[in-house]
């Protein structure tokens, strides 16, 4: 991906949103919130004008002109300059046109289960899919009522994209609530038996020493890991 000079989602809200027209900051927020970006733009006014002053000092945007509504403090206009306007159509076609890994909290807990008992991750991960379910229903409600207002899908695919990962990941959790209760996740029963020598009175470190004499022909798996030894 192409470094950017200002390299922040909420620059590029900014970009389209004076690509359009100019706008002082509080219209620019007033513009994302209305239309429902801050589900997907992590929005507050504080990075917002952080992100305005960053996008003036490279050039990307200008002040066009001060105004004063009423006995409001004044509020500067700023407007999309030519540079500008070449670095949110790069952009926006890169991040089109070129995936990106970006991991999430849910990945770095899955990488960690082990540590927790199966049975409390299985309970865990329901509680997970309880919520996934509330949000999801959430935000198929909210597409049915906009689109019944008569807005076409092509203002509503960021919603549809969230539905269909909500979806797939939903799918996912309960399959796997139902591989760990059923013992069909392959290892699901070296991961029992590690507990309950635990449990007993054993410490990991002496586990992963010699899983085999422990967990069996099933621990072998362990004692292949990779280790790094202190020196």
């Amino acid at each position: 991906m192409t470094r950017r000079r200002v390299n922040n989602p909420l620059a590029l809200a900014v970009l389209g949103c004076l690509a359009e027209r100019p706008m002082h900051p509080y219209e620019i927020s007033t513009t994302l919130r209305t239309r429902g970006k801050e589900k997907s733009i992590k929005l507050n006014y504080g990075s917002l004008y952080s992100v305005v002053d960053s996008l003036q000092k490279h050039g990307l945007i200008e002040p066009k002109e001060t105004i004063r509504d009423g006995r409001r403090p004044e509020r500067t206009v700023y407007a999309i300059t030519p540079a500008g306007y070449t670095e949110f159509e790069d952009w926006l076609s890169e991040l089109l046109a070129v995936p990106t890994r970006e991991f999430t909290s849910l990945e770095a807990a899955l990488s960690l289960m082990g540590g927790l008992r199966p049975g409390e991750v299985a309970r865990l991960l329901e509680e997970r899919a309880g919520r996934l379910t509330i949000e999801l229903r959430s935000e198929r409600t909210t597409i049915d009522v906009v689109r019944e207002q008569g807005v076409p899908d092509m203002f509503l695919v960021e919603g549809l994209l969230r539905v269909s990962m909500l979806e797939g990941e939903l799918r996912f959790v309960e399959q796997l609530v139902h591989d760990i209760r059923s013992g069909e996740l392959p290892g699901v029963t070296t991961w029992v038996t590690f507990h309950e020598l635990l449990a007993d009175g054993h410490t990991a470190e002496e586990i992963f020493a010699d899983p085999v004499r422990y967990l069996g022909e099933e621990g072998r798996a362990l004692a292949d890991l990779p280790t790094v030894t202190a020196t």
